[in-house]
C-alpha cells in the first residue's frame, strides 16, 4: 500500500522540504503545518516549510514559525507536496527541490492531477487536502496529536467554507467531533480561520464589493483587484482568497468570478453553486474543482471580463 511505503521512506529520510501551491490558502497552510508537526513528533528535525509569501492570519496554528522563504539545503531526502495538482503551481524558486529530492511524495484532492510524485495520494472527492492527511494517519493507525489535529482542522474548515460546501462529508464532521472530544477548541479554530480578517483584507473585500457587477440576469458576478490596489492597501499573500466566494452568497447568483492582477496578467478564480466551473477554466488553460476553479489570462481587465463572462454565459445556457 502506498501509505505504508511512504511511512517507510519518511522513517529513512533525514531532511525534508514541505511545499504547496503559491499564494497558499488555509488548506495549504494547515496541511503543510500538520505534516511538519507530524514529522517533528516522529523525531525529525531538519524540516523546511517553504513559501515566498503567506497569510499571517494563520499564525495561531502550531509551528507557524517553521514557515520560511529560504531553504536550508540544495537537495533534500524527501519533498512532500500538498494541495497542489502539478509542480507548475509551486513557486518557481522552489520547484527544483521537488526535482532534486531523493523521494517525492504528494497528497492532493484536485480533480486533474499530473501524478508527479514517486508516491501519489490523490482523492478528488475529498473536500480538503487536510482531510486526506487525516484519513492517511488513521489508516496507518497513528494517533493524531492535538497540534496536528488543530492544523488539519483549520485546513478542512477553510476548504469546506466552514462546513458549508457540498463537498463536506460525514468524515468531515466525524473528525470535528473527534477534535471536540479531545478538548480541541473547534469554535476558536473556526473563528480564527474563517471570521478573523486583517484591516487590509477587510479593505480589499470592501473595494471588490464596490466594483461587483452583475451579468446574465444576475446569475453571474464579476469583480477584480489590481496590482495598484494590492500595493496601496498593503495586501499580503492569501488575503484575497475569500473574495471569490462572496458573489455566490447572493440570491440567484450561479457563478462568481474574481480577477486578481499579477505581473503576468490576471489570475481568475471561479466559484459556483451548481455548474462545473473547472470546465470553463480548462478552456483558458486552468482547472480545479467542479465548484471552485481557476485560470490565468494575460490581458487587460476589460478583455478578461469580456472573455470569462461570455464563456460562463454559454455554460449557463
Amino acid at each position: 500500500m502506498t501509505l505504508d511505503e511512504i511511512l517507510k521512506e519518511i522513517n529513512k529520510a533525514e531532511t525534508f522540504v514541505i511545499l504547496a501551491h503559491e499564494n497558499p490558502d488555509g488548506d495549504a497552510i494547515g496541511s503543510c503545518l500538520g505534516m511538519c508537526t507530524f514529522l517533528k513528533e516522529l523525531g525529525k528535525s531538519d524540516i523546511d516549510v517553504l513559501f515566498k509569501d503567506f497569510p499571517e492570519t494563520f499564525k495561531f496554528l502550531p509551528n507557524f514559525e517553521m514557515i520560511k522563504s529560504e531553504p536550508s539545503y540544495e537537495k533534500y531526502d524527501m519533498a512532500i507536496v500538498l494541495d497542489c495538482p502539478n509542480t507548475d503551481r509551486v513557486g518557481k524558486e522552489y520547484r527544483k527541490f521537488i526535482e532534486n529530492a531523493k523521494v517525492r511524495v504528494q497528497f492532493d484532492h484536485h480533480l486533474r492531477n499530473s501524478m508527479f510524485g514517486d508516491y501519489n495520494v490523490v482523492n478528488p472527492v475529498a473536500p480538503a487536502c487536510a482531510q486526506i492527511l487525516v484519513s492517511s494517519l488513521e489508516y496507518l493507525k497513528i494517533d493524531i496529536s492535538k497540534d496536528v489535529a488543530t492544523c488539519l482542522l483549520a485546513g478542512i474548515i477553510t476548504d469546506t467554507g466552514g462546513f458549508r460546501f457540498n463537498s463536506t462529508t460525514t468524515e468531515t464532521f466525524e473528525f470535528a467531533a473527534w477534535c471536540l472530544s479531545k478538548g480541541i477548541n473547534v469554535s476558536k479554530i473556526y473563528k480564527e480561520a474563517m471570521m478573523t480578517k486583517t484591516k487590509s483584507q477587510f479593505n480589499a473585500e470592501k473595494l471588490a464589493l464596490d466594483r461587483l457587477q452583475f451579468f446574465d440576469d444576475d446569475r453571474i458576478t464579476f469583480t477584480y483587484i489590481t496590482k495598484k490596489d494590492i500595493e496601496e492597501l498593503g495586501i499580503k499573500a492569501g488575503e484575497l482568497e475569500g473574495i471569490a466566494g462572496i458573489g455566490v452568497t447572493i440570491e440567484n447568483v450561479e457563478v462568481a468570478i474574481f480577477a486578481r492582477e499579477k505581473d503576468d496578467g490576471f489570475k481568475i478564480s471561479f466559484r459556483s453553486n451548481n455548474i462545473d466551473v473547472a470546465d470553463i477554466c480548462m478552456l483558458f488553460g486552468g482547472g480545479g474543482h467542479k465548484l471552485a476553479a481557476g485560470c490565468q489570462i494575460d490581458s487587460n481587465i476589460e478583455e478578461v471580463r469580456k472573455a470569462v463572462v461570455s464563456e460562463t454565459m454559454k455554460h449557463l445556457k
